[in-house]
């Protein structure tokens, strides 16, 4: 009959990795039908209960201590396998671990000065505390361990970028720099395109893709998970922007994230239109807002981004990006789109709503903030006057313009609007001439004040309208037409998007220049890793502070402070 027995060792804290070595050591002896080596969480807990591995007669087990069961053949097989748990371990550790381990990072980096990073993957709850001690001592943070809270993670970024350090994480699995990986990572070639990622797997898949395609990568940077919601801001992100626009090893930048905050987008774009250099954007589950714009190249898939990046590489040359001035013309800074066509005014919504933040619409769109009343504008809005609410008792906007005349001098009279844009639909059933209409309105508009006025004609040469006559009847009166929505687009964002806030503490570009010399704590098998990459490397022997007492730590700190 089978047996279980059991040992609790107080305090007795173990990385995951070496727990699940241990367990398997532990299950390949003789006489052992299954073993469980964990942490004395209530999930551990559950899941050894859960597998019929929990002796019921074990006392009360704390979060910080270490439980290993065996389930035998007999009390003998049982007895000899726990008495084998320090010679298991002993033999795992010699492999990885100095015959000396430091136990801070202050000593850590007496074996290792010149590291400049601290890889950091304890549990959460003491991350942020290693994380800090790091920050304090000048180093730069790859933090893969997670439930870091987030005021945690807001508070050791903006104390990090005051000093002009990184903080890549927490949740951050995977990083590449020079060549060397950080956390899980591929072995891909070196090349002239840098990626920033708010997704570990995201930046492994586009990593392997490029690889796949003969492209390479010059550095790969992770952000974690929440950098780029609106409680963090993207601090990471933007300081991984600037430090890559900066790098001359670097000629074309991806960045991949989940769907960022509307004002976090806003701003992360206005940043990375002002590098000179070709950006390919896919934010997950996101359709991409246009193509192109400027020097920015939008992605729809994982696939897609590396495809373009490798594309761009291929033939790049350095990009001045297109951000012009706003018009000396122009004196708001508002926009206000008055479509005909309802496709148009969506597709519109869709790809401003990335850049200039708050879109207001009579559109029913996600992240789009709804007008309280159509018939007044408020901040950045695009309407789709075709939509019901205007068009009861009155014919449609694409054959009676009387409406958009009179929202057009509406909008005008609004000193903080700059732009304006409509767009001028041609074709049978369509109004005769809607030139002859539109611009003397326009000319009365633009001769009153400095405004510009963008004018998306769709039609073709064999149109009623005659296409050349309307295009040269809008352009006279100082309208500026355009052929197709995303040159609209175009010249909306580059004369209203807000430009970029700059980095107060630029990272130093030196941190990409060599091979990163890391100080790692937590899981060995990223040492392990590390060492395989031939990249400098010391293992701290952490354990958590006053054997993981709260009140002991918490009284601790303030006896520090």
């Amino acid at each position: 009959m089978a047996v279980i027995r059991y040992e609790i060792r107080p305090g007795a804290y173990a990385d995951s990795i070496v727990l699940m070595q241990l367990q398997h050591g532990l299950r390949a002896l003789d006489g052992i039908l299954d073993a469980g080596v964990v942490m004395g969480t209530p999930a551990n807990i559950e899941l050894l209960k859960a597998g019929d591995l929990y002796p019921a007669e074990a006392r009360e087990v704390e979060v910080d201590d270490l439980l290993l069961v065996v389930k035998a053949e007999n009390e003998a097989a049982a007895t000899e396998a726990l008495a084998r748990v320090d010679e298991l371990l002993a033999s795992r550790r010699s492999v990885t671990v100095e015959q000396f381990p430091p136990r801070t990072l202050a000593s850590a980096l007496k074996y290792l000065p010149e590291a400049r990073w601290v890889a950091i993957s304890v549990p959460g709850r003491f991350a942020g505390g290693v994380a800090r001690q790091a920050i304090e001592l000048g180093r730069h943070v790859f933090l893969y361990s997670d439930n870091v809270p987030l005021a945690e993670e807001v508070e050791l970024k903006q104390a990090a970028a005051a000093k002009g350090l990184l903080v890549m994480g927490p949740d951050c699995g995977t990083s590449i720099i020079h060549g060397v990986g950080l956390g899980f990572a591929n072995r891909v070639r070196r090349g002239r395109i840098g990626l920033i990622g708010a997704s570990g797997t995201g930046l492994q898949a586009i990593s392997v893709r490029l690889h796949t395609l003969g492209a390479g990568i010059s550095h790969a940077l992770g952000t974690g998970g929440r950098d780029l919601t609106a409680e963090v801001g993207a601090v990471t992100a933007r300081l991984e922007l600037d430090l890559l626009a900066r790098d001359p090893g670097t000629d074309v930048v991806v960045l991949v994230s989940k769907p960022p905050a509307p004002e976090v987008a806003t701003d992360l774009l206005a940043a990375a239109r002002e590098l000179h250099k070709p950006v390919v954007i896919h934010f997950l589950g996101s359709p991409p807002p246009v193509a192109s714009l400027g020097n920015l190249h939008f992605a729809g898939s994982l696939a897609a981004a590396a495809d373009k990046a490798a594309e761009l590489a291929e033939g790049t040359v350095q990009l001045q990006a297109d951000h012009a001035e706003p018009s000396a013309e122009a004196e708001g800074r508002l926009l206000r789109g008055l479509f005909a066509g309802g496709t148009l005014a969506l597709e519109a919504v869709h790809a401003l709503q990335a850049f200039l933040t708050p879109i207001h619409s009579n559109l029913a769109v996600p992240g789009v903030t709804p007008l309280q009343d159509p018939a007044r504008s408020v901040g950045h809005a695009v309407l789709d006057l075709g939509a019901d609410e205007f068009t009861v008792g009155r014919l449609h906007p694409m054959i009676d313009q009387d409406l958009r005349l009179r929202r057009l001098r509406q909008e005008a009279r609004d000193p903080e609007v700059g732009l304006i844009l409509l767009d001028v639909l041609l074709g049978y059933g369509a109004h005769p001439d809607p030139a002859a209409e539109l611009a003397p309105a326009l000319e009365e508009i633009l001769a009153q004040r400095r405004l510009d006025i963008v004018a998306l004609v769709v039609g073709t040469d064999e149109d009623p309208q005659d296409l050349a006559a309307q295009t040269e009847r809008l352009s006279e009166v100082g309208a500026i037409v355009v052929e197709s929505l995303s040159e609209a687009i175009e010249i909306a964002v580059s004369r209203l998007a807000p430009a970029a806030q700059p980095v107060d503490k630029p990272v130093e570009l030196s941190t990409l220049a060599e091979p990163p010399a890391v100080i790692n704590v937590g899981l060995e098998s990223f040492y392990d890793s590390l060492l395989a990459q031939d990249a400098q490397a010391v293992q701290v022997e952490w354990r958590p502070p006053a054997g993981g007492d709260e009140k002991m730590i918490a009284l601790l700190e303030k006896m520090k402070a």
